[in-house]
């Protein structure tokens, strides 16, 4: 199989992270339950993560890095711990349902920053317009995960400053690629997912808390101290974190964020946007295909969206994994997307890039993708 569903979970994985979740299972039990040796070395498996992951983003103290289930559980600790029921956020017209789902959960007042794809001033210019002084949070994904557009956050966080109003930071396709400083952005949360290029296994998540900023438990129970008193912990990151851990993910988080550190972020993304601008090329020259990318890939990550003269993207790409070539087709879990793109009734094609990736495997998908729809009449609009 030739992978290129990067922007759901990468799937090819360094061999240190199969190897340590799999010694975690057999040889770590729970952090904070014991003075034993299994326990201890859950213990230091789990802040030597923490750390890992505070030095990939710039962040001074590794108590504010907590552990989740996913990027989904980090956004809605962070949206739930910013925005009343019934009070007022905004988002960039580019967010995930991860987003825009909780903020409908607690009837809150949505209101949606606008703007065309790769089009940064404009974007600017609809934040400008609607971040004010009664706006409880700003919440922006860094990179859109349906079209891989880069959203300008370093501008958009100064902009938070300047107005006194936090901002939420969903890290979900950029973590691992793009380099995030998080001491220079001072967002009041920053999400993301374990699983997509940090190279964890699936289960795993990791929300960054700002300095001075009151996070609030999703969940209360069990943390392994302080057991008489009957409310969570107020210091982190034993507040958001109730229960046992997911050891065996925490281990193999670690492994995969100390390879994201040994290549290198700019060593990854350099060599992925090598292949969507190659890829995205070779797409252009396919007669009647829709390609949502700039020349060159400006603004842009390595996720790229395209669709077929027909408009039928849920076919195409099952014509694709007939072939052994997986990639992604429809709304990628953000209507939001693909209603400011115009593609809310097609939804679109995605490929999307990892580190395992090769130049050989993107040009067998064009060949194939142009066999299919060469000798497919139904793909022919």
């Amino acid at each position: 199989m030739i992978y290129l569903d990067n922007a759901a979970t990468t799937f090819q994985k360094p061999p240190e992270v199969e190897k340590a979740v799999r010694e975690a299972m057999e040889r770590m039990t729970t952090p904070g339950r014991g003075a034993y040796p299994e326990a201890l070395r859950a213990a230091e498996t789990a802040l030597a993560c923490r750390e890992e992951i505070a030095a990939l983003f710039r962040v001074p103290r590794p108590e504010n890095v907590v552990f989740t289930l996913n990027a989904t559980h980090a956004l809605n600790l962070a949206i739930k711990s910013l925005v009343p029921p019934g009070w007022r956020a905004v988002v960039s017209g580019y967010e995930h349902n991860a987003v825009t789902r909780p903020l409908t959960a607690l009837n809150a007042e949505i209101r949606v920053a606008d703007a065309p794809l790769f089009q940064e001033a404009a974007q600017m210019a609809a934040f400008e317009k609607l971040i004010a002084p009664n706006v409880h949070a700003v919440v922006c994904n860094h990179v859109s995960n349906a079209f891989g557009y880069i959203l300008p956050i370093e501008s958009l966080a100064e902009l938070c400053r300047k107005r006194g109003v936090p901002l939420i930071l969903d890290l979900s396709q950029s973590a691992g690629v793009i380099a995030s400083d998080l001491s220079k952005l001072r967002p009041a949360f920053a999400a993301m997912p374990g699983h997509k290029g940090l190279y964890g296994p699936q289960g795993t998540g990791v929300l960054i808390c700002g300095e001075g900023v009151e996070a609030k438990p999703l969940l209360e129970g069990g943390t392994g101290v302080m057991s008489v008193p009957q409310q969570m912990p107020d210091f982190l990151p034993e507040r958001l974190e109730s229960g046992t851990p997911n050891m065996p993910g925490i281990a193999g988080l670690l492994e995969g964020v100390r390879f994201v550190r040994r290549v290198g972020v700019e060593n990854i993304c350099g060599a992925e946007r090598r292949l969507a601008i190659m890829t995205a090329d070779g797409l252009r020259e396919i007669p009647g295909l829709r390609v949502f990318a700039r020349p060159g890939c400006g603004d842009q990550s390595a996720v790229l969206s395209f669709l077929p003269p027909s408009g039928d993207a849920e076919r195409l790409a099952d014509a694709l994994a007939e072939r052994g070539i997986a990639v992604r087709a429809g709304l990628h879990c953000a209507p939001l997307a693909h209603r400011t793109a115009g593609t809310l009734r097609t939804g679109t094609v995605r490929v999307s890039f990892g580190a395992f990736n090769t130049a050989e495997e993107a040009r067998r998908f064009l060949s194939v993708l142009r066999e299919i729809l060469r000798n497919d009449p139904e793909f022919q609009g």
